[in-house]
């Protein structure tokens, strides 16, 4: 994995770790003929929680790396090599940030069960353009990253982003986050909502004792969804629609998220302004670049 792509993943787990349950694998998408179409997230709920405030949307993230890529660019090919930039990820294939948090999201679970739904065109093509950064020859890949992977025309252009503007550091939205949901669980409201849940899924046949337990269960490590997967799904989503599970714990980690907020508000006021210092100045170069005009091929050629 090149050095770049490896803080953008690092980057993307901070924020999606805490903010998705884990699914279960899956072994292999189904023939190109048989695969459902890519899912559109604008049909997933959007859960709003307040410390998402103060980190990067997975947008603002691939804002940041397209501008770094555009001035790694002019760096290396002030070297004489080519570098190609990423392909750019429309607004509509981007995950909301709590998808799934509480437990299987209704969109997802109704159309593919627990499996996770197809990645859609563009984060395919982006995802592919980062395994192509990582078959780069040898000397490109130093000259982009230098010897130790923080080097060469990435630190070059990492300087000219944001100048001598530290990264932005999400520990601080992790170790909330994190905190918050723990808490949460323990909610007398939030257990009593599960107990519901529970009792609802095994009037319907189904013995699981959280939401959570539901999506995780090994049972649904196959290549396909299969029919008892969908149906327990189904019956999940039933459940959550009864029992208001989902929005009985979203109100209570919103109540203990603003208390953690007022507990570590400078901590936290710090970090955004970081990060919205990177962020600005990568909406800046990427500004510009829309607006440049691009060089028309000579006809015949």
């Amino acid at each position: 994995m090149s050095p770049s792509r490896a803080r953008a993943t690092a980057a993307l787990a901070l924020l999606l770790a805490t903010g998705a349950t884990a699914c279960t694998a899956v072994e292999e998408k189904p023939a190109r003929h048989t695969a459902p179409p890519p899912f559109d997230y604008r049909q997933a709920g959007q859960l709003k929680l307040p410390l998402h405030a103060y980190a990067s949307t997975v947008a603002e993230t691939h804002a940041v790396e397209d501008a770094q890529d555009v001035l790694m660019r002019r760096c290396m090919n002030h070297l004489g090599m080519r570098w190609k930039a990423l392909p750019r990820v429309t607004a509509r294939d981007i995950a909301p940030p709590n998808l799934g948090r509480y437990g299987a999201d209704e969109a997802e679970a109704l159309r593919y069960g627990y499996h996770r739904p197809p990645d859609p065109p563009s984060v395919v093509r982006r995802n592919r353009a980062w395994d192509e950064r990582e078959a780069l020859p040898a000397a490109v890949q130093r000259a982009a990253y230098g010897p130790s992977g923080k080097g060469g025309c990435l630190k070059t252009a990492q300087h000219q982003l944001a100048g001598d503007t530290a990264p932005p550091d999400y520990h601080a939205f992790n170790q909330l986050t994190g905190t918050a949901l723990e808490t949460s669980q323990r909610a007398p409201d939030v257990r009593d909502a599960v107990r519901r849940w529970h009792t609802c899924m095994a009037k319907a046949g189904f013995d699981y004792p959280e939401p959570v337990a539901a999506v995780v269960s090994q049972r649904w490590n196959t290549p396909e969804p299969t029919p008892a997967e969908h149906a327990t799904a189904r019956a999940d989503v039933a459940c959550q629609r009864s029992t208001k599970v989902m929005t009985v714990w979203a109100a209570a980690e919103t109540r203990i998220q603003r208390r953690l907020i007022q507990q570590h508000t400078d901590r936290l006021h710090e970090a955004k302004a970081r990060k919205d210092r990177w962020l600005a100045a990568a909406h800046r170069i990427l500004n510009r670049e829309d607006r440049t005009p691009r060089p028309q091929p000579v006809s015949g050629q």
